[in-house]
């Protein structure tokens, strides 16, 4: 073999072989625990095929694939035993504990803080109380509240004065403590009372209270009024919690028609610490599914240290 083919030859077996590798390392970058640059935090079920349906399991699995936080809307539904485990779990992992949805009975106060009724805001008080102790078990700090539904005898501003007053002595219970509860304004049916960015703004700073603040879900906030990123600046101050969903669908980022690269990139410019919950689902089933919604978190993340 003449000397300059047999050098190209070894010239093209090497650029394959470090393509190769590339390829392999692209394909099981999933793989490992490298943690991602945002604390991404997933939700019980997230990874139910992948780890089985035992929920410390899936955090071991998900503490195992870089996410290192999470987050469960049922926490005080859970027995007091389980919520310790979950927290002594989460601690020995060095995983953040996302938002619980502050509610015994998964009723969310609906039709309900919006009327000024004495009943209600009892009931609010009494659940924040309970909130404060299953907070110590699990290492919370955030918990969700919906204000309930749109109540069509009251004008709007009576109800938005009746939000008001009853927050209010959700926070004089929770703020003691260093705890935040977080208004979600949502998309999912026409009746509720909470919706937009202004009006939730409007509600925090109205409140006034560190314990009070705006859960920004992006699914949702895209569906009920879109322009995320102006959103996200001009809420800024009053944002103390993300969630994470693309549109249409609620499934991972590049699933739908939201750009997260972008959104990614831009809350981390902003210096976000906190939790950013998984509140979605996978677009396709099974282990398939799972793998395919961590490589497309992947994907999305590194997106933050390129150039």
């Amino acid at each position: 073999m003449q000397r300059r083919k047999f050098m190209q030859q070894s010239v093209m077996a090497g650029a394959g072989l470090f393509t190769a590798a590339k390829v392999s390392a692209a394909n099981n970058n999933t793989a490992d625990n490298k943690p991602f640059n945002l604390n991404y935090g997933i939700h019980d079920g997230t990874f139910k095929n992948s780890a089985g349906s035992n929920f410390l399991d899936q955090i071991q699995f998900a503490y195992d694939m870089g996410f290192r936080a999470i987050e469960d809307n049922g926490m005080m539904s859970r027995p007091v035993d389980q919520q310790q485990k979950i927290g002594d779990k989460l601690a020995k992992l060095g995983m953040s504990m996302g938002v619980f949805v502050i509610t015994t009975d998964n009723w969310h106060w609906k039709k309900s803080l919006t009327t000024g009724k004495q009943e209600w805001t009892d009931k609010m008080i009494t659940d924040c109380k309970t909130a404060v102790e299953v907070a110590r078990r699990c290492n919370a700090k955030y918990m969700t509240v919906v204000p309930g539904n749109y109540e069509p005898e009251l004008p709007h501003e009576y109800q938005t004065a009746n939000v008001i007053t009853a927050l209010r002595k959700g926070a004089e219970i929770l703020e003691p403590h260093g705890l935040v509860m977080v208004l979600e304004a949502l998309s999912d049916n026409p009746d509720l009372f909470l919706r937009h960015t202004d009006q939730t703004v409007m509600i925090c700073k109205a409140v006034n209270s560190p314990a009070c603040k705006f859960l920004f879900d992006m699914y949702h906030m895209q569906r009920n009024e879109g322009n995320i990123i102006n959103n996200l600046d001009a809420a800024w101050n009053e944002i103390g919690y993300l969630q994470i969903g693309d549109n249409p669908g609620r499934n991972e980022p590049t699933t739908g028609e939201m750009n997260y690269k972008n959104i990614f990139k831009h809350i981390h410019s902003k210096g976000y610490k906190g939790v950013l919950g998984m509140e979605h689902g996978a677009a396709k089933p099974g282990k398939e599914g799972e793998l395919a919604l961590i490589k497309a978190y992947r994907w999305s993340d590194d997106f933050l240290t390129e150039g």
